[in-house]
């Protein structure tokens, strides 16, 4: 495995670090305490091609491989979780999804939406999750029935993310009750359809201003609105996880990176005993665990956003990569807390948000139980 970048890519993450820096974390203390949705921000990002990074040009995309992809999102996240996380959401798990199911099923109002989103004119949404069904994906509750020439949608999903701004969502329901995994069909439902009523959530601990709605479904929409094949959408939401996956481990990265690099800058700057405290052995000994942990976790990153890119199924290293990178993120902003002391522990400090924000990565896209069970299931399939 070539560990180098090549010019193409050490330039575009340069200039995605260049954008986080310049246009990202001036607002992420901003997005933070207020909780709002950052449109602005978001719509910046599209004109760097960012709403559509491994998109194929002809919807529009920026055509870029796995890895640029990675890079931008861990420089993203390294300014902000928030708009990290929003950018994964609407790239790896609603327009990677569409062009998946294009490939295999050709669809003009499909299209449509996929070159919409790939410009950054919409924003999309993934409803999977169910108050039964997060973990255990296949107990969808919500059903899909078919009446007219179309299907009834009928149930409530929780914590769409993006979901208060998107355009257009990609709606997972039951279309042959009691068959789980086998009768789960994924339908594109865009967000004017009548029938969709949105309810804020609670306020979150951290990821804060992620758009996050429960929705109330009872929607009417076209066979044509189908992703994929009838009961084919089960398959697609893992596939969609997949990829998603490799994203957040970036993004964890990016938290813990930030995090470590807080936490070096306090420790040449704050005297103690008549020195920096970066010269005391428990100090530099916290800095060095969480540097080799966050290194060795963006090498299993990097080798699945590599296999994704040739087209291996990488299911087990996508898994390790995101189980790896969100524990380190998470360890590296605790350690980070530990190093700044007081300074870090209070309300509105960074190393406080990025406490707050490295927590949830070990939570959205699977747990890192989950993510323990897949790799320990394919290992003893082997």
């Amino acid at each position: 495995m070539d560990f180098g970048l090549s010019a193409d890519q050490r330039s575009f993450k340069q200039s995605i670090e260049a954008f986080a820096r310049e246009k990202v974390e001036p607002w992420a203390s901003t997005i933070d305490r207020t909780g709002e949705y950052p449109v602005e921000v978001m719509a910046a990002a599209a004109k760097l091609g960012l709403h559509g990074v491994t998109i194929s040009r002809k919807y529009g995309g920026a055509a870029r491989d796995y890895l640029s992809y990675t890079l931008a999102i861990e420089a993203v996240a390294h300014a902000s979780a928030t708009v990290a996380v929003s950018l994964v959401v609407t790239n790896s798990l609603v327009s990677e999804l569409i062009e998946h199911a294009l490939s295999a099923t050709p669809n003009a109002l499909h299209e449509r939406w996929l070159k919409r989103l790939a410009a950054g004119q919409t924003i999309g949404a993934f409803a999977l999750s169910e108050a039964g069904a997060g973990t255990d994906a296949a107990n969808q509750q919500t059903t899909a029935v078919k009446e007219g020439g179309g299907y009834r949608i009928r149930g409530q999903k929780v914590w769409v993310a993006n979901a208060e701004v998107a355009g257009v969502a990609v709606v997972f329901a039951s279309t042959q009750p009691g068959a789980r995994r086998d009768g789960v069909t994924a339908f594109l439902v865009p967000f004017d359809t009548p029938g969709i009523a949105k309810t804020s959530r609670d306020d979150s601990l951290g990821v804060r201003g992620l758009g996050c709605v429960d929705l109330d479904l009872d929607v009417l929409v076209g066979e044509d609105h189908v992703l994929g094949a009838v009961n084919g959408g089960f398959s697609l939401a893992m596939w969609a996880l997949q990829g998603g996956r490799v994203a957040i481990a970036a993004q964890a990265l990016g938290i813990g990176r930030a995090a470590l690099d807080h936490a070096i800058a306090h420790a040449k700057s704050r005297q103690q005993f008549g020195r920096p405290i970066s010269g005391f052995e428990a100090i530099q000994f916290m800095i060095a665990d969480v540097a080799t942990e966050l290194d060795a976790a963006r090498m299993l990153m990097w080798k699945a956003a590599t296999m994704k890119a040739q087209g291996d199924d990488g299911l087990i290293e996508s898994s390790m990569a995101k189980l790896a990178a969100s524990e380190a993120a998470h360890k590296a902003a605790d350690r980070a807390m530990q190093v700044l002391a007081s300074a870090g522990y209070r309300r509105g400090s960074v190393a406080e948000r990025l406490f707050r924000d490295a927590r949830a990565a070990e939570i959205y896209q699977g747990t890192s139980e989950a993510q323990r069970m897949i790799i320990a299931k394919h290992l003893s399939a082997r």
